[in-house]
């Protein structure tokens, strides 16, 4: 028997219209994005870019997985992802991490709500039972899948639909941050995905100015990488 799930009063958006991306709270996503920088599982070097695996020249380097190391990190993100499942995705019954930065994540928020806890792989076991998905398959049951980060969205979706081939039905996806590409959300909007973040690109700049890990004179070269990431830098 799993823990009723609590509702929250939160300040995001409650309309009925779709919205495929969305903060938790305003507040919170400064708060989250503060964090972060602290750790420095965010960094940001828009001089000296890094190049991500898909070639794309990036200001930014983002690793959530530095929060487990930090208890008061990872109880603040872990009951802030909390919120989000119990806020918007109220008829929950599991939750799904995508390998392998969501599976700790996921694995937190499931212990809290006492939710039974699956996890999806990026490809299937290369031996043994080759599963896709680890955990108990229990087609018809209402999905929350967890990830820590979300770019264009392409890995975090296929985890849905590879959860949908297995018979679960994906109520939607919560995660701690996303850099707010156009491409996320038009993705996202087309798997009929709702995503919700606790931070995002646009809480985390100002923030980044605020503590001295940028100046005012970056923010425009900053703004511009968001706008066309794959042109940024060349």
């Amino acid at each position: 028997m799993h823990k009723k799930i609590r509702q929250y009063n939160l300040k995001a958006n409650e309309s009925a219209i779709f919205e495929p991306m969305e903060i938790l709270d305003q507040s919170i996503a400064a708060d989250v994005a503060d964090k972060l920088l602290e750790i420095q599982a965010i960094r940001l070097q828009p001089e000296k870019p890094f190049t991500w695996a898909s070639g794309w020249k990036s200001p930014i380097y983002c690793d959530n997985r530095l929060s487990l190391s930090f208890p008061e990190v990872r109880n603040l993100i872990r009951d802030h992802l909390v919120k989000c499942v119990s806020h918007f995705f109220q008829e929950v019954e599991a939750i799904a991490g995508v390998a392998t930065a969501g599976i700790p994540q996921g694995a937190l928020i499931a212990n809290e709500l006492g939710l039974p806890f699956i996890y999806v792989r990026s490809k299937p076991k290369g031996h043994g039972m080759e599963n896709m998905i680890e955990g108990k398959v229990t087609p018809g049951q209402k999905v929350v899948v967890v990830e820590d980060l979300v770019s264009t969205g392409g890995s975090s979706l296929k985890a849905a639909e590879d959860l949908k081939n297995a018979g679960f039905e994906v109520l939607g996806m919560v995660a701690i941050f996303s850099y707010g590409f156009d491409v996320a959300a038009k993705n996202f909007a087309d798997a009929g995905i709702k995503l919700v973040c606790l931070s995002h690109y646009d809480a985390l700049l100002p923030m980044a100015v605020k503590m001295k890990y940028i100046t005012p004179e970056t923010l425009e070269s900053l703004e511009e990488w968001r706008k066309d990431p794959g042109g940024w830098g060349q």
